[in-house]
This record gives C-alpha cells, sequence and structure tokens, in this order.
C-alpha cells in the first residue's frame, strides 16, 4: 500500500473516532473548562508512564520542547471554545463550525508553513462556506453565539494543524502529544480563576462523567491524536483538514442517533451539512491541480486536532 493511500485510510479513521468526541462532550455534565482540562490531564497522566515518551522527551532540545508547548496552549484553547460552542449550542453546531478550518488555513498556512500563498486554495475552501451560512440560518437563535465560538475554534484549529506541519517530524509522536496536551492542561489551570465559574474550577467528575472523560481521553484523543501525526507525514494540512471536515458528519449522524439532536434543527441545515460533504468529497478530484507538496523545510501537520474536535 502506498504511504499516502495507508495515510488517508489512517485520517480518515482519526476523524471517525473525533466525530465521537462532540457527542461525549454534550452527554459530560462537566463545564467546558474543568472538561478539557481533565481530557488533557488523563492523557498527558497516562503518557508520563509509557518509557518511550521519556526516553523522547529526555533527548529533546529545550527549544523544541517549548515549541510544541506553545502548540499545545493554542490545542486548549481550541479545545476550550470547542466545547464551549457544544454547551452554548449543541454537538452537530459545534462540529459544523470545524468546516470553516480549511478557509483559515488557507491565509494562514503559507506564512507559517514558507511557502506562497495559492489563492486556488482559498476557493476551494470557500466552497464549504455557502453550506456554513445555511447551518447557520437552520439553528435556533439562541444558538447562534455558540456558531461564533465555533468559528474561533475552526480559527484556532488551523493555527495549530500549520504550526504543527512543520515541526511533527522533529520528534517522536508520543512525545509530543504528552509535551502539547500536558502544556494545555497547564495553561488551563493558570487561567481558570479568570473563567467565571460556580465552586470549585475543576471538580472530582462523578463515576459516570468519569467512564466518559477516559472514554474522551484514551479512545477519541490519545489514539487518534498520535496517529494523526504519524499519517500527516504524508499529507498536507490543507488536504487533511478538507478529510477533517467529515467529522461533522459523523457527528451529526451519532447526535441523531443517540442525542435526538435533530429535533432541535430545521432542514436548512442538513442542506448545509450537503453542501459541506460534496465540496469534501470534490476535493480529490481536485488535489492534482492544487499543488500541496511542502517545500523540502516544511513538515507534515498534526490533528485537527481536528485534530479536532
Amino acid at each position: 500500500m502506498a504511504p499516502t493511500t495507508k495515510a488517508q485510510i489512517q485520517i480518515h479513521a482519526c476523524v471517525l473516532l473525533w466525530g465521537f468526541t462532540a457527542i461525549l462532550g454534550k452527554l459530560i455534565s462537566l463545564a467546558a473548562l474543568p472538561l478539557v482540562w481533565w481530557r488533557m490531564l488523563i492523557v498527558t497522566a497516562v503518557l508520563a508512564l509509557v518509557p518511550r515518551a521519556w526516553r523522547a522527551w529526555r533527548s529533546m532540545p529545550p527549544r523544541l520542547v517549548a515549541a510544541y508547548a506553545g502548540i499545545g496552549a493554542i490545542v486548549a484553547l481550541h479545545w476550550l471554545t470547542f466545547y464551549g460552542a457544544i454547551k452554548l449550542a449543541n454537538a452537530s453546531v459545534a462540529a459544523t463550525c470545524m468546516a470553516l478550518g480549511p478557509v483559515f488555513l488557507a491565509v494562514v498556512e503559507p506564512p507559517i508553513a514558507r511557502r506562497r500563498f495559492d489563492p486556488r486554495e482559498l476557493v476551494l475552501g470557500m466552497a464549504v462556506v455557502p453550506g456554513v451560512a445555511l447551518v447557520m440560518g437552520g439553528v435556533p437563535a439562541g444558538m447562534r453565539l455558540g456558531i461564533a465560538v465555533g468559528a474561533i475554534s475552526a480559527f484556532l484549529v488551523a493555527i495549530f494543524g500549520a504550526l504543527n506541519k512543520r515541526l511533527v517530524e522533529h520528534a517522536d509522536p508520543l512525545a509530543v502529544t504528552g509535551i502539547e496536551l500536558g502544556a494545555g492542561a497547564a495553561l488551563l489551570t493558570v487561567i481558570a480563576p479568570l473563567v467565571p465559574h460556580a465552586g470549585p474550577a475543576f471538580p472530582l467528575p462523578d463515576a459516570r462523567d468519569a467512564a466518559l472523560l477516559a472514554a474522551l481521553a484514551l479512545g477519541c484523543t490519545l489514539l487518534p491524536f498520535t496517529l494523526s501525526l504519524v499519517a500527516l507525514r504524508h499529507l498536507s494540512a490543507f488536504g487533511a483538514q478538507l478529510a477533517i471536515n467529515l467529522e461533522p458528519v459523523y457527528a451529526i449522524l451519532i447526535a441523531t442517533a443517540f442525542l435526538g439532536e435533530h429535533r432541535e434543527l430545521e432542514p436548512g441545515f442538513y442542506v448545509g451539512v450537503a453542501i459541506i460533504l460534496g465540496a469534501v468529497l470534490a476535493y480529490p478530484r481536485l488535489i492534482h491541480r492544487v499543488p500541496t507538496k511542502p517545500p523540502p523545510e516544511v513538515l507534515s501537520a498534526a490533528e485537527s486536532k481536528g485534530v479536532a474536535d
């Protein structure tokens, strides 16, 4: 199997797993900040027990550690706004906002990746905008703030995806994951006093939330986050982000099956999702027309996150 084909399969497996993150975020009763904090802390604690990660951390230059830590701070803010959008709207809306990622990525990736801006990438990314507009028109007015927060989350995912593009091959994927998520948890600990909340900033989850957090941290974070760092060595950040746009489709199908969110949304929402899906499926046919191979000094991307979700 060709490396690129294998990477495509891997990234779509990641996207399927990320499709569950919005659902789990909706089911977990914690507010956005403690939810993200526990998610990052659990993954970091697990990786701290892995000898391979420790060996990679010890051999890593301090400057590289600092770079990954900075990216981790952006990941934390992305997840904070993503789960904030879920709490303000719902899982389907928050996941759909991630489709704006390619629009932002087409603008922010060239200067970060040190390559020339290609307007064709922006045009291709803009193909999802009519779909997002219909999505906005298909949600109740009370969810509009969630869309705005979701758009901020999409901008953040574009930034850290482009930054990881430059650095992903400089260190072991498990070590990179541990540093980024550990730094993100540390940032949330620092900013917690600045965020309004009732009761403790990081409440101890009950048994139900603890089980859901474990599934979120291990099955929907550690596994796909690390796998994406491997797979995306053979994909461009822009191409991967368009594939990740399938996440809303998975999330909406799951939300419909388990949460009944279809009762909250109007037909225009689903027309918008169909347009987004069409743009995603058209991308492989157009990819040969858009130069996506990075120059020698540019390395591959990471999650989008989703990684991101």
